[in-house]
């Protein structure tokens, strides 16, 4: 659970792993930002679907709206603000305590410590892949740019693509024929 969300957020796995098929969305409103780091998200549609908290002996259900994106999280999903609202659901992080109503006294839902850091190692460890991996890119396609100017540079072209030096073709006669070869080659 995340209170800082104003949305509900499932991940496409997720539904696929519960059986629910894409086709089953509806169009979603706009893109966010958050879910990803430093990214915009375009999420693939809506879906509502039924939430259930706390036991046999005692338990909530709702109805809530999830956005669905199409890449895999560390989570399943992420209930948000509208989910707290939802269930007058009331959480301490300190304690990983989540307590909302319900019909027979307080619903209690818990976690614990091992468990939350866990996942919290996951996510930076996800983060970090997702991080190398967009830095990687950048650089093949810094290369790839960079080469694709330099075959265009000199492309039926004689230019030297470096520094040039000339070379008499014979040392000791003094007339003007003479090689150019690159500048960065050594004498020998």
């Amino acid at each position: 659970m995340d209170g800082g969300s104003s949305l509900n957020i499932m991940y496409a796995p997720t539904l696929e792993l519960m059986g629910i098929g894409l086709d089953k969305l509806r169009p979603s409103k706009s893109p966010f930002h958050g879910v990803a780091p430093g990214k915009r998200v375009q999420p693939l549609g809506q879906i509502d679907l039924p939430v259930c908290f706390g036991t046999a002996a005692n338990f909530r259900k709702e109805v809530l709206t999830f956005e669905v994106v199409g890449f895999r999280g560390s989570y399943h999903a992420i209930l948000g603000r509208p989910c707290y609202a939802k269930f007058m659901a009331v959480p301490n992080y300190t304690y990983l305590k989540l307590k909302m109503p319900g019909p027979k006294g307080v619903i209690t839902i818990g976690s614990s410590f091992e468990h939350a850091y866990e996942c919290d190692v996951e996510c930076v460890e996800r983060a970090e892949a997702q991080a190398e991996d967009e830095a990687l890119a950048a650089t093949l396609d810094k290369m790839a740019s960079e080469a694709l100017d330099s075959t265009h540079r000199h492309a039926g072209s004689f230019e030297p693509a470096e520094g040039i030096k000339r070379v008499p073709l014979d040392p000791s006669h003094s007339d003007d024929k003479a090689l150019q070869i690159s500048a960065t080659l050594d004498d020998k």
